[in-house]
């Protein structure tokens, strides 16, 4: 039953509105719905947002959802391993919108806007177009055009200067980053696969109307947003309904946290150096394995950041630890090079530059990477030492 859900969840059943130019009734609502952040994958961390047309007099109750993307779409992981995410807007009966959510213990929120019926009639028309074939796939961007970020930008393609949206609710001054590690404090290993992957660009200030990449913000900002009738201004928000709440439930248990598995691993390279030193040898397979795959993580890094559209990827100053030519040091492992030993000194000077001026960086690197680059640092410094021969 559950893995029954969870298709519905992920693949919507679409619905072919056939009605276009259809006018709405005087008791439609539109509707903005917030459903909250879940646990159970890492993208629903983040919670979704979907437009809600309701038309009891025609029989219209729809939920437009900005947040499908199709597996079967042409070089679709080609496409998404380069940056080009198509997602598309999908259209179903609201309740089979709803009901996944309530079932994965995600509230659910109304907004019902408060528009005049040609305010209504004018987005609704949108919506139809927008589900057309021909348009019915968009860009996506993490933080720029998403599920949420349509929310805000329908309303306003639609009506224009009639809406303002007024960011003085938000008193905070976070970056995109630390939004983000706000809502993945329950996916320590999430987050710290964001924090690698994603460079400088996650550490710009976000502004008010940029908080709203993320739904509770949408929800926030449509709660202080104002409409025009006639020649006055009032709330945007007509009504607020609280469809669903989340019951209080034990969090799921997940992995050990990132920074008590990396201390482990760190408390034992120390414990291998100092058998280095007193015998005189080096562990040469345990720092194949380590610069292996930091310099694998830095080639990742840099593909990221100079051959895909991935915006956010670029500039990233985790490559000052994941080195890519560590891969090359870990090839050069087999004819032993004399520059080899030059090599560790120089990563060693890097690692140690690189923690003293951790707190200072533009980039914030997460915290749980400290252990590593400590690892780092110190087996290149063992490698530098103790680099007179290797062993056979």
């Amino acid at each position: 039953m559950k893995s029954i859900l969870i298709l519905l969840f992920c693949i919507p059943f679409f619905y072919a509105i056939g009605q276009s130019g259809l006018a709405l009734s005087e008791a439609a609502e539109i509707s903005v719905i917030t459903c909250g952040p879940g646990q159970q994958e890492l993208y629903s961390a983040f919670g979704h947002s979907a437009m809600r047309v309701h038309d009891p007099k025609n029989g219209i109750d729809l939920a437009f959802n900005y947040g499908v993307f199709n597996f079967n779409q042409p070089n679709f992981y080609l496409n998404f391993a380069r940056g080009y995410l198509y997602y598309r807007l999908g259209v179903q009966h609201y309740d089979e919108f709803e009901y996944p959510y309530i079932y994965f213990n995600r509230y659910v929120h109304e907004q019902v806007l408060n528009l005049t019926a040609s305010q209504k009639q004018k987005i609704f028309d949108y919506l139809q177009w927008n589900a057309l074939p021909e348009n019915v796939t968009y860009r996506y961007d993490y933080f720029y055009n998403n599920c949420a970020t349509k929310m805000p930008d329908v309303i306003l393609k639609t009506l224009g200067d009639d809406v303002k949206f007024d960011g003085s609710h938000i008193k905070t001054e976070y970056s995109i980053r630390d939004l983000t590690d706000i809502y993945l404090d329950k996916q320590p290993w999430g987050d710290l696969g964001i924090d690698i992957c994603l460079g400088l660009p996650m550490d710009k200030k976000a502004t008010p109307f940029e908080y709203m990449f993320l739904p509770d913000y949408v929800e926030a900002g449509f709660d202080n947003a104002i409409v025009k009738h006639g020649e006055t201004f009032v709330n945007l928000v007509k009504e607020k309904r609280i469809i669903y709440e989340t019951r209080d439930e034990q969090d799921p248990k997940g992995l050990p946290h990132p920074l008590l598995v990396f201390s482990i691993f760190a408390a034992l390279a120390i414990v291998l150096t100092v058998i280095d030193f007193k015998k005189k040898r080096l562990s040469n397979w345990f720092d194949i394995m380590l610069f292996a795959v930091t310099g694998s993580i830095g080639l990742l890094l840099l593909v990221l950041w100079l051959f895909t559209d991935h915006n956010a990827a670029a500039r990233n100053f985790n490559i000052l630890w994941a080195l890519p030519t560590h891969l090359i040091a870990v090839f050069a492992f087999i004819k032993n090079p004399p520059w080899l030993k030059n090599y560790f000194g120089v990563t060693l000077t890097i690692c140690i530059l690189l923690i003293l001026s951790w707190p200072v960086l533009p980039q914030r690197l997460h915290y749980a990477l400290i252990p590593i680059v400590i690892t780092l640092a110190l087996r290149s410094f063992t490698q530098y030492k103790l680099r007179t021969k290797i062993p056979g």
